[in-house]
């Protein structure tokens, strides 16, 4: 991908058609189970898409930019990084909360455990996928695990300081951001060992009523916060 003024907008936009490509799943199937399936899928992204948005957007206000590589850059200024101790400058620790609501939210985004009832089995028999088998099946997972990873660097690089180096004597590079995506993955395998699958009504309710005012309240904290004699930005 270039390296574009509005890399992070246009990534926004392209993995919001996702949304699309799961309600379009059950127009060629005739069963009611595959349209139910489809319809949870596609309520369940626009929840935590909301959610996800607002975090995105504390990122946009500290970094002024939409620019991918700004967005990292900016994670390596402050008294921290010319300390040496870049990990201390990483927006995760002013936005703790951002980051675990940005987690979350991708882990319920991409629709993995303990957010998969779109097609558990326990739920709507495979949801969406009842008509589906083959190679078409593969495809669909193979589209979610490419997400899951998709988000995985987003984390890493709006949170993470992207290719930053942790520390000032190591040397930045491309290997740091590999190393902050496998750990982000390694979080959705842990939460799918950990936690058992939520019911439906639980996970729209932590969309609605938990993460969208968190992110709400935390807007306007980092905002005031910008705005103080204490900021840590300017």
């Amino acid at each position: 991908m270039p390296d574009v003024n509005a890399g992070l907008l246009f990534l926004l936009a392209i993995t919001s058609m996702e949304v699309v490509r799961r309600d379009r799943r059950r127009l060629g199937v005739e069963l009611e189970i595959p349209f139910l399936g489809s319809m949870r899928a596609a309520a369940q992204m626009v929840s935590y898409e909301v959610s996800m948005g607002f975090a995105l957007i504390c990122v946009l206000l500290i970094s002024s930019s939409l620019n991918l590589t700004d967005i990292v850059m900016s994670q390596n200024e402050g008294r921290f990084a010319d300390m040496g101790l870049g990990v201390l400058s990483w927006n995760w620790i002013p936005l703790f909360p951002m980051f675990v609501v940005y987690v979350i939210s991708g882990i319920a985004e991409t629709n993995r455990a303990p957010f998969d009832v779109v097609e558990g089995e326990a739920e709507v028999v495979a949801g969406h996928m009842v008509e589906y088998s083959g190679m078409t099946f593969a495809l669909f997972f193979l589209a979610e695990y490419a997400n899951m990873i998709l988000v995985s660097i987003l984390t890493s690089i709006l949170f993470l300081g992207g290719w930053l180096s942790p520390v000032g004597f190591l040397p930045d590079g491309f290997h740091w951001l590999a190393v902050k995506t496998a750990f982000i993955l390694l979080l959705f395998l842990w939460a799918r060992a950990t936690f058992p699958r939520f019911r439906y009504d639980h996970i729209m309710r932590l969309g609605w009523k938990v993460f969208i005012p968190v992110t709400l309240v935390w807007l306007f904290v980092v905002t005031v916060w910008m705005m103080s004699p204490l900021s840590i930005w300017s």
